[in-house]
Parts: structure tokens; C-alpha cells; sequence
């Protein structure tokens, strides 16, 4: 019985300090430290959220850039985060990547190859990024639909892309949702 006293006790004291203060320092720690990481990096535009630095979003219209195709539930569902779990040599992730960079290469008007990561989709289905090999890509067609030069726009792409971390963790990439908002401003 002793035994069993003992054992509760030590639970309900790890249960306070794990459960609710560690939880509670942290998020205070963290609310103080980064508050703008913290609440999930949001972005707001005209006293608006409309969307977050670190979660794709599906952009339709020929006007935007789009990013990469999404495996998530229904196209960026951050509920459903996930890969396809389609494997290299699956004929259902061939298929739709070929009809995919088929899609890409109408919509671009351009026969070249299509890069990667404009018809995969990434690991958690919900990457805001690009590679700006497909940023640049996308500069004709977005040029066209704005009625802008490719000069304007791919000099906006070119000062989007945010470079390695540390100049050696990842590669450089191109916020899609940042971009966008960037192309906004300058159309006016």
C-alpha cells in the first residue's frame, strides 16, 4: 500500500510539473521571446490574416505563382498533413506527375522540361516554398496574365529568394504566398 502511495504521489507531482508548468512556462517563454513565430508566423495583409509564412496555400488563378501540388486531404489541409506515400516506381504517381508537367507546360505555353518540384508534392503536403529554378519558371505566364514585363517580374522573384540558412543548412528557396503578396504591390 505504501508502494502504491508512493507511486501516485511521484505521478501527480510529474503530472503538475510536465503536464501544466513546463507547458505554461514555455508558451509564455515563447509568447515573450518570438511572439510572431510563436502564433504561427502569420501574415496580415490590410488588418487581414491571409495566411501563414509556413504553410502552402493552393493559388489558382493564372495572375500568381502557384507552389508545389499538395498531398494534404484535399490540397493544403493542415489537418491532413502527409506525403501521397506514393513510392518512386508507383504507375499512380508516374501518371499523375506526367499529366501534371503536361498541364504545366499548357498553362506556361513553353515545351521545356517542367522542374521538379512544380508537379511533386513535398514530405508534409504543406510546403510554402519553391525552388527558384520553379519560381522563374512561371515568369512568362505571370508576366502575361498581369500585363507586366518578364524583366519586372523576374528581377521580384530574383529578390524574393531567401538564401541557405546560415549560408549552409537547406537550399534557397521562394516564399509562394510572400511572392504573391510582392506581385500584389507592384501591380497596383
Amino acid at each position: 500500500m505504501k508502494l502504491l502511495k508512493q507511486s501516485l504521489l511521484v505521478n501527480a507531482w510529474l503530472t503538475l510539473l510536465l503536464g501544466l508548468a513546463y507547458p505554461v512556462v514555455m508558451t509564455g517563454a515563447a509568447q515573450a521571446l518570438f511572439p510572431y513565430r510563436a502564433n504561427g508566423s502569420l501574415i496580415v495583409k490590410d488588418g487581414t490574416v491571409v495566411g501563414s509564412r509556413l504553410v502552402g496555400q493552393a493559388f489558382g488563378d493564372a495572375r500568381y505563382f502557384h507552389g508545389r501540388p499538395s498531398a494534404a486531404g484535399g490540397g493544403y489541409d493542415g489537418l491532413s498533413s502527409g506525403g501521397s506515400n506514393l513510392g518512386p516506381t508507383s504507375k499512380a504517381l508516374m501518371n499523375r506527375v506526367d499529366g501534371d508537367a503536361a498541364r504545366e507546360r499548357k498553362a506556361a505555353g513553353r515545351p521545356d522540361a517542367v522542374p521538379g518540384d512544380l508537379v511533386t508534392s513535398s514530405g508534409s503536403g504543406l510546403d510554402p516554398h519553391l525552388s527558384p529554378a520553379a519560381a522563374l519558371w512561371q515568369v512568362p505566364a505571370v508576366a502575361k496574365a498581369r500585363g507586366l514585363g518578364e524583366t519586372r517580374v523576374r528581377a521580384l522573384v530574383e529578390s524574393r529568394v531567401e538564401r541557405r540558412t546560415l549560408g549552409l543548412l537547406g537550399e534557397p528557396r521562394v516564399n509562394v504566398l510572400e511572392l504573391n503578396l510582392a506581385l500584389d504591390r507592384i501591380s497596383r
